[in-house]
């Protein structure tokens, strides 16, 4: 599986470097999304510009990193999703629990802007 990961102070980027999220890749990711929790990436956000196709085990590892930092931090999708990924996200209703924006540049501000809310929070 080929993947660009650009970590810097408080998130992640993970740019997913292939056509096909599916089968094949999915069990792989899930493995990396864990280890890139465990090693404290506090929010991660996942491109998926180059991603034409996504099965039932891409939305299965796409949860499971929803699910590992839904209690931490965020998980964003980022990217021009192409028409079959968001047809698959929509008729699973994914896109009422997934956080999409079309570019990593507002994901980015995104994951600044719930950090500063959970420190303020934090601070009450």
């Amino acid at each position: 599986m080929k993947y660009n990961i650009d970590k810097q102070e408080n998130y992640a980027v993970l740019t997913l470097e292939e056509e096909n999220l599916n089968s094949v890749l999915a069990p792989g990711l899930k493995s990396d999304f864990i280890i890139f929790h465990q090693e404290g990436i506090r929010n991660l956000i996942l491109d998926l510009t180059q991603v034409k196709f996504v099965d039932s085990s891409g939305l299965s590892a796409i949860l499971t990193a929803h699910r590992l930092w839904k209690g931490s931090g965020s998980f964003v999708i980022a990217g021009k999703l192409q028409p079959m990924v968001t047809k698959l996200i929509e008729i699973s209703r994914l896109d009422t629990i997934l956080v999409l924006l079309p570019t990593v540049s507002e994901a980015v501000d995104y994951v600044k802007m719930e950090e500063v809310e959970r420190e303020l929070k934090g601070g009450e």
